[in-house]
Order: C-alpha cells, then structure tokens, then sequence
C-alpha cells in the first residue's frame, strides 16, 4: 500500500506518512479531516483498535501526531443503503416537468447524506414527493444515497437545482451537464473592488496536498472555468463586489477557490477567505444560484429559472452602486 501521500487509500484502509500540515493535530481530528467522518464516527474507528501509529495500536484520540509518523486506520464500509424520505424536509419547487424538477435549495440545506449528516437531506424531502426517484438509483444510473441528483451545491450555497425524476431525464441531463450546454448562473458578493468588469478565470483544480478536504489551483488538476461579469461596487460597510459568475466547468468549490485565486475570496467564506461578517451564519456565505437553463430532455424547449436573492444575502447589497 503507497505511503507517500494523501491520495493513500485503498478500498476502505487509509495508509499515509504524516505531511507537515497534519503535525501537532489530534489523531480523531486529522482522520476526520482525511475522511470526512465525524469526529464522533472517527473516535468510533479509534475505539474498535483498528488504528494504527508505526505499527502500534492507537487506543486515545487525543493523542498528538508528529510530521514523519506512518498512520494506517481500517475506515467503515461506506452506508450504501436508501434514504429514508422525510416528508419535514422543506421543498421548494420552481419548475416541475414530466421528467425533472427544479428546486430552490435554501441556504444550509445539505443536497444528500454523507459525512456528518446523515439526516434532513434535500433527497430526502425529494423522495417524500417523488418516490419515483429511487427507480434511478435501482437501475444503477446513480447511487443510491444520490436518486435524481444531476449537480449539486455547497451547504452554504443556495439557489436552483434540477433533479432528474425518470431515468430518461437522469441521462440526458447528465449529458448535458457534461457538454456545457447546461447554464448556470451565480450571484456572489466578493471581498475588495475587482478591477476588471469582465473576465475569466482559467485555472486547473485538484485537491490540497497540504489540505485534503479543501480544493486549489494545481497544474496538473482538472480544466476549470468561470467567467465574471461586475454588477456593482460597494464602499461601506466594507468594499465589496457583486458578480455575475457563470460556470463553463463544474468542479468542486470552482466559483469559491476561483475567486479567491484572484484575491477576491467570497464574503463569509472561512474555508477559502479570512473575513467573518457577522450578518450572516457561520456556515453561509455570499454565493447563490440565480439562473439555471437547459433543453427539457423530452420537448427539446429551452427551460429558464430564475431565483431572487433570498432574505439573508438581499440586505447586504441594499446600498449596493450599480455601475
């Protein structure tokens, strides 16, 4: 099994040298960095004996690792059963057709369980309303902890999502997504001034080798583009910039990492900026899904949506200087 890096697993067995970046960090806390367990799921791993430090059995997540150490863990066999429907979970439906729907996904909302939340899923309000669903995944076109599910957002991102609800949907959704001819558009309000009123950004993304769970611009990562347009300056409170970001690619955290490469990180972004504003959540920043069009897969019409800014985001563009 490779040691030399994080991309160190195989099938469910982590096996890595410590890195630098993980030195002085508390072993439950650097396999649920590594993993994306939970810190309690990952002091679970550590109670079953099933970790081990240069060879010897870690019996304390407490216990502080060094730069060098060789650290292997047998992780849990991923939960591929169904998810439970949950007719609580709030839907809000902007666009339903015979072979997808399109939702408004609020702010905070998780799009399918994983690591950390298992529970209160947008899928899980989905399959409340479209049982159909579950016929995808049962069919082998999608997984089954993800039935219909064509793209997705961040927790912290709100807006439009479409969702396939037949198999016919799911496939020609998914080909479309994967040719471009999915639009996808995103407000986001942005730190600093951005110089230029239009632009793009052109830059590969891969995972951080020095922090696996965060993406970056690596020349060796997969192509990724975003393009942005300003729609207006704001001084006060602080100087920030609202833009029009449209998706060429769809990689994971694009939109975030890419503006902050230009050193515009998104306002409350504390995984890829520094600055908290305290009018938002914690976990919420400054990013929203405003337009989403695409071919309906069975008339070949052209489907437009649009959502507004929801309550939390509007306020803080209130004063905002449309150039």
């Amino acid at each position: 099994m490779s040691t030399s890096n994080f991309d160190a697993f195989d099938g469910n067995v982590l096996d890595l040298v410590i890195p630098g970046a993980l030195a002085d960090v508390r072993v439950d806390r650097a396999l649920s960095m590594l993993t994306g367990l939970s810190r309690a799921d990952a002091n679970a791993v550590i109670g079953s004996g099933v970790v081990l430090l240069d060879g010897r059995v870690v019996t304390k997540a407490s216990v502080v690792l060094s730069e060098g150490q060789h650290l292997q863990a047998q992780l849990p066999a991923p939960d591929n059963g169904e998810v439970a429907a949950d007719a609580n979970v709030p839907v809000e439906v902007v666009h339903d057709g015979r072979d997808f729907v399109v939702v408004n996904k609020m702010p905070g909302q998780v799009v399918h369980p994983g690591a950390g939340q298992r529970d209160g899923t947008l899928v899980a309000g989905l399959l409340a309303r479209y049982p159909r669903l579950r016929e995808l995944s049962r069919e082998g076109l999608c997984e089954p902890q993800r039935p219909g599910i064509v793209h997705r957002l961040d927790k912290g991102t709100s807006g439009l999502l479409v969702v396939a609800t037949t198999p016919e949907g799911f496939v020609n959704l998914s080909s479309q997504l994967r040719d471009r001819s999915m639009e996808r558009t995103y407000l986001g309000l942005v730190e600093g001034h951005v110089a230029e009123d239009r632009g793009v950004v052109d830059a590969p993304l891969g995972r951080s080798t020095r922090t696996p769970t965060l993406m970056t611009v690596r020349a060796d990562g997969r192509p990724a583009r975003t393009g942005y347009r300003v729609i207006g300056r704001l001084e006060k409170p602080q100087r920030v910039t609202l833009l029009e970001l449209k998706l060429e690619t769809g990689r994971t955290h694009q939109i975030r990492v890419h503006v902050a490469t230009i050193g515009h990180p998104v306002v409350n972004d504390l995984r890829y900026g520094h600055r908290r504003d305290r009018r938002l959540d914690e976990e919420r920043f400054f990013l929203h899904s405003t337009t989403l069009a695409f071919d309906d897969p069975r008339s070949g019409e052209r489907v437009r949506t649009h959502a507004p800014l929801p309550a939390d985001l509007a306020p803080l563009v209130a004063e905002l200087k449309v150039d």
